[in-house]
């Protein structure tokens, strides 16, 4: 391969990981704004019960795999990989907001929130990839 080739193959792989990325960040955040602002949500940085933070959750289980199949979807190769390295900059970006967040008080959630969003990162981007190489083989 050129090294005009590689650059242009590097360069599809980090849109790729961009992309996915933004999709997560995009849709939780958006999501994230309609439920404080249709007060399904309590104003930011307020006491949220557990049951809200199980409703959070659960969209956010979406988003990520829907983030991770886009970046295989857009990936120039191996798309498995591409969904892989973005559940781990999930499982740096949750840690790191664990780490921030841990005795900051009750409006931060529970304990078990952050440390949910750290322990499924990998399997939902290992999901979004399985679901781009099911379409890749055809089944």
């Amino acid at each position: 391969m050129s090294d005009r080739a590689d650059t242009r193959h590097i360069v599809r792989s980090i849109v790729a990981i961009v992309a996915g990325f933004l999709v997560i960040v995009v849709l939780s955040v958006g999501t994230d704004v309609v439920m404080h602002a249709t007060g399904i949500y309590p104003p930011w940085f307020q006491y949220m019960p557990d049951s809200l933070f199980v409703l959070a959750t659960a969209y956010r289980v979406v988003y990520s795999v829907l983030g991770c199949y886009i970046t295989a979807r857009l990936a120039p190769d191996k798309p498995m990989r591409h969904a892989l390295i973005l559940g781990a900059i999930g499982v740096v970006l949750s840690t790191m907001g664990a780490i921030g967040t841990w005795n900051q008080g009750r409006e931060f959630g529970p304990k078990w929130y952050p440390l949910t969003l750290i322990v499924m990162s990998l399997p939902l981007a290992w999901l979004g990839g399985k679901i781009r190489l099911m379409q890749l083989n055809g089944k």
